[in-house]
């Protein structure tokens, strides 16, 4: 077993599908219709879920992983950046004040 314990890929839907559609190459309407169609893959892969793990353990940048862009992922992982960090006193709420 890897680091990362990747047994879970042998069973993905992907496994059968073009890799280039999971990191295209193209931009703008292309590359959309690309990815578009690899998400629709990933929608009807049962370890879905654990590609997704994967790529965010990782901080994997690049593709389509558990039906997320590049962008989602980022956008996930500073959301739980976020939720991580205490807050500084000045952004706590005010204390209750006393009638």
């Amino acid at each position: 077993m890897s680091e990362y314990g990747t047994e879970w890929r042998a069973a993905g839907a992907c496994l059968s599908a073009d890799p280039d559609l999971f990191f295209p190459v193209a931009t703008g309407v292309v590359a959309a219709r690309e990815m578009a169609k690899a998400q629709r893959i990933c929608t009807r892969c049962r370890v879905r879920q654990e590609c997704l793990d994967f790529a965010m353990r990782t901080g994997e940048m690049h593709g389509i992983w558990g039906g997320t862009t590049p962008e989602e992922r980022l956008r996930a992982r500073r959301q739980r950046n976020r939720a991580r960090r205490p807050r500084p006193a000045w952004q706590e709420a005010p204390a209750a004040r006393a009638s």
